[in-house]
């Protein structure tokens, strides 16, 4: 199952960036032979100010037709990473070609958007900067990964 980790606006280089494509590349070695990967980022803005609906337009055609689609929301379930792994395997085996992970703006997700996820997923209750939800993201996808293939990285 190809991942795609959707976002508004740019991760530029810096120590968010290395993060994340440390975690992805570590993805793809762990994650290949489970069926999950590889991971794609996709990046996107409203250059014209339209607010959540035009960020949630972008958003829309980052995401492959059919995927499984993840919005990461302060609102959303806070899952356990086992949890979230089960999650990506149950897609992965129901025959989900792609599975999408959505970071809104500043300003959230669009709640038409919000409203056609397979899953709503929160990082807990307090709001964190975009750039580090990306690299929470990614490390969630890593360790989702690990927990499959029964590696020792994921300690409980």
């Amino acid at each position: 199952m190809r991942l795609h980790l959707c976002a508004v606006g740019r991760l530029r280089a810096g120590p968010e960036r290395a993060l994340v494509d440390d975690y992805l590349a570590r993805l793809e070695r762990t994650g290949r032979p489970l069926g999950l990967g590889p991971a794609t980022e996709h990046e996107v803005e409203d250059r014209k100010g339209g607010g959540m609906a035009a960020e949630a337009a972008l958003l829309s055609r980052a995401i492959p037709a059919g995927a499984a689609l993840c919005v990461l929301d302060e609102r959303g379930k806070t899952l356990s990473s086992p949890e979230f792994a089960q999650a990506l395997a149950q897609w992965r085996d129901g025959g989900r070609q792609d599975a999408a992970l959505v970071i809104g703006g500043a300003d959230g997700v669009d709640p038409g958007l919000r409203a056609r996820a397979d899953l709503v997923l929160s990082f807990g209750r307090m709001v964190w900067p975009h750039m580090l939800v990306r690299v929470m993201a990614a490390e969630q996808l890593y360790r989702a990964a690990t927990i499959l293939a029964g590696s020792p990285y994921h300690r409980v």
